[in-house]
């Protein structure tokens, strides 16, 4: 993996227009920033450029305006919270077309430490499409390209790869460098031994994770919805839970693989049960912990058991790096959280490196109330699955190589 990118630090933007694509994807509600996690994650970039007295030019996408202007989807109350954050002006460049007479305007008329906003990349259909003229519109602005969106480097966008184009520096910045260097080397160059967690509903979202991380890390734990395809592929009764039919031959493959490499690959001892799915998802329910090879016909799993809980938190113990990628169930619903918890709580208590693929499982770690415990939360959930499937990332691959 090409993970020796040049950074921010590896260049001095002085007088330079800087064109700094960031995940600024926040959510709203009537205009209102409700979560601004990702501004303060974009803040020691912003600031670094700042500092050196380079021109700065924010780009993000926000939500999917399916490449039209949608005004509930403008960048706009983003603008006025950054100026707050940074404690100077975020000049917004309102233009439909992004690229516009403002964003021009605004551009031609910046001294060096300013900092300007563009408007939603996604108000132009070509931005998903990585179209031509959309990357030459952002390029003609820029000298310079500082890449700091994790969250959408697993795709090619014109704003995140086509600009790499027609700039020639093009490097990532603080957010981007940390997940590589966490992600990244989580999995290429583990301390050992290491610990892989895979949860969350489907094993058809996870087929080449699981793959891949059985040939890099010591132990696969799988807990979650995915857990009842393996159990039914050893042949036990699973009851309602949730398979993945077409995917039982593949969880024996797997088994099989782990027990071929030496890995040790652990599935719940016991499980959580229930009659029914909780509707609504945090409804009160009534639930039982049976053994996995004792599921009832008519009830299903949701969550892992107690044994199972300490199971998982003895292999977190002795390990040097924990991944973790998905829940152990319905997390959602605090009677099924328990596995979650216990887990999560497991990676509080070590000394581990832990690493928190994004997506439900850095929610969960964070409404928990043990991000800080974590020495790493993704800030993407597909990006972080395709980092764990060993892909390269079009977004990390288009940074100059130092």
């Amino acid at each position: 993996m090409g993970l020796n990118k040049k950074s921010v630090d590896d260049i001095n933007v002085k007088g330079l227009r800087t064109l700094v694509r960031c995940d600024f994807n926040v959510p709203l509600k009537d205009g209102k920033i409700t979560d601004e996690n990702r501004l303060v994650a974009a803040l020691p970039t912003i600031k670094k450029l700042i500092a050196d007295g380079g021109k700065v030019i924010l780009c993000s996408h926000l939500g999917k305006p399916k490449g039209e202007p949608k005004p509930e989807l403008s960048l706009a109350p983003v603008a006025v919270r950054l100026s707050e954050l940074l404690g100077q002006e975020v000049k917004f460049a309102a233009d439909p077309e992004v690229v516009g007479p403002n964003a021009k305007a605004a551009v031609e008329a910046m001294k060096d430490g300013e900092v300007v906003l563009l408007e939603n990349t996604r108000y132009r259909a070509e931005e998903t499409k990585n179209g031509e003229a959309f990357s030459k519109d952002l390029a003609s602005l820029a000298d310079v390209f500082v890449n700091d969106a994790f969250g959408t480097a697993h795709r090619a966008h014109c704003s995140n790869v086509g600009v790499t184009q027609y700039v020639d520096t093009a490097v990532v910045g603080y957010l981007m460098q940390k997940e590589i260097d966490f992600l990244g080397n989580a999995v290429e160059n583990p301390v050992r031994p290491f610990v892989a967690i895979l949860g969350g509903a489907k094993v058809a979202d996870k087929l080449n994770v699981i793959s891949n991380l059985l040939e890099k890390c010591d132990t696969l734990i799988i807990g979650g919805g995915m857990a009842y395809t393996f159990l039914k592929a050893k042949g036990y009764e699973v009851g309602t839970s949730l398979v993945d039919d077409e995917k039982i031959a593949y969880c024996k493959e797997m088994m099989e693989k782990a027990e071929k490499l030496g890995k040790q690959l652990l599935l719940p001892v016991d499980t959580t049960i229930a009659a029914e799915f909780p509707s609504p998802i945090d409804a009160e329910i009534e639930v039982c912990v049976v053994p996995s090879n004792e599921i009832p016909a008519d009830k299903m799993g949701l969550d892992i058991g107690t044994k199972t809980a300490e199971l998982y938190a003895d292999a977190v113990k002795s390990a040097k790096t924990v991944v973790w990628n998905g829940p152990m169930g319905v997390f959602e619903n605090p009677i099924l959280a328990k596995g979650t918890i216990a887990v999560a709580k497991s990676l509080a208590e070590t000394d581990a490196t832990t690493i928190i693929g994004g997506g439900d499982s850095a929610a969960a770690v964070n409404q928990l109330g043990f991000g800080d415990k974590m020495s790493h939360i993704s800030t993407g959930g597909g990006a972080s699955l395709e980092f764990l499937e060993g892909k390269e990332l079009p977004g990390v691959a288009a940074a100059n190589d130092k």
